[in-house]
């Protein structure tokens, strides 16, 4: 979150609750902050979507998806249209009470789901390429470096991977890549 404080607001609420704790505080998505958040095990992200306003990465939720299984809660700082809100497991206000914004962010968590393995789905030529970067650490702003292509292009190829495998995690994928040859154990970090 950009905003030091509405970051310490909702970690100053999960202390007085005690169910959620807080494991991070990234403020924009530069490569380093993009590496932070793809060795983060976490059971949420809440996210300001004005982050990604004037950034290349677009939308928040798509983004973060190529990172972690985890659901996507929105807290903007500025109006978010309903359709922007939407996209997102759920959204928290600066006005929720704190049973709220506990009870949306159970919610997230326990909510089942979307994307299932896709049957009989292999992975194209392009798909394993970037699969194999992933199993070896590179983040987005690689990828696309290497391939010459945009970030939004290696995010939709990770998210159709994801979506063919079922795996969401990025050891999950390194185990696959492994598992299919398509790597060797010295190649990963």
């Amino acid at each position: 979150m950009p905003s030091r404080v509405m970051a310490r607001g909702i970690e100053g609420v999960f202390h007085d609750l005690g169910e959620f704790k807080v494991e991070g505080i990234i403020s924009d998505f530069s490569p380093r902050e993009e590496a932070i958040l793809k060795n983060m095990s976490v059971d949420v992200i809440i996210v300001d979507p004005a982050i990604f306003a004037h950034s290349s990465a677009g939308n928040a939720k798509q983004y973060i998806s190529g990172y972690t299984d985890a659901p996507v809660v929105a807290f903007p700082s500025v109006f978010m249209t309903e359709e922007a809100a939407r996209q997102y497991d759920a959204v928290l206000s600066l006005y929720d009470s704190p049973a709220d914004i506990i009870h949306k962010l159970r919610s997230a968590v326990s909510s089942p789901k979307d994307s299932a393995p896709t049957e009989g789905s292999e992975l194209s030529a392009r798909e394993k390429d970037i699969l194999i970067c992933v199993a070896k650490g590179m983040i987005n702003k690689e990828i696309a470096d290497i391939f010459n292509i945009s970030i939004h292009t290696v995010i939709t190829h990770r998210r159709n991977i994801t979506r063919k495998t079922g795996i969401k995690t990025v050891a999950g994928l390194t185990v696959y890549a492994l598992l299919n040859n398509l790597i060797d154990a010295s190649s990963v970090e």
